[in-house]
C-alpha cells in the first residue's frame, strides 16, 4: 500500500473542512513527507479535543484523542503542544472550527 505524503493528507483536511463549511487553517507546517498531523477541533471558537493521528498496532493509521482532559485549559493544550512539537518538529497543526469536527476528522480519514 502506497503510504499518502502529510501534506497531501493536510491539504485534503483543509479542502473537507472548507467544503463542509467550516474554517481551516495550518498553525504549524510540518514535514512535507511524513510529519505527524495533530488536529485541533473547535466549534464557532470554542475549544473541542485534540485528535493525532497515529499508527495502531496492526500497522493502520488511527486518530486518538491527546492532550489534557479538559479541552478549555488553555495553558495545559498550549503545553502539550509545545511538547509534541519539541517531540517531533515535523510535527503538523492544524485547526478546524466547524460543527462536529471529530465527526469530520473520521469521515476524511475513511477516505484516506
Amino acid at each position: 500500500m502506497t503510504r499518502l505524503k502529510s501534506r497531501f493528507l493536510v491539504d485534503l483536511l483543509l479542502r473537507r473542512t472548507e467544503a463542509a463549511g467550516g474554517f481551516a487553517t495550518v498553525v504549524v507546517k510540518g514535514d512535507e513527507t511524513s510529519g505527524i498531523i495533530l488536529v485541533q477541533c473547535t466549534e464557532r471558537g470554542r475549544p473541542g479535543p485534540l485528535l493525532e493521528r497515529r499508527f495502531s498496532a496492526d500497522g493502520h493509521y488511527i486518530w486518538e484523542a491527546v492532550g489534557p482532559d479538559d479541552p478549555n485549559d488553555g495553558e495545559a493544550r498550549a503545553n502539550y503542544q509545545d511538547r509534541r512539537r519539541k517531540a517531533d518538529p515535523d510535527l503538523w497543526l492544524i485547526e478546524l472550527d466547524i460543527a462536529d469536527a471529530p465527526q469530520l476528522v473520521a469521515e476524511w480519514a475513511a477516505l484516506t
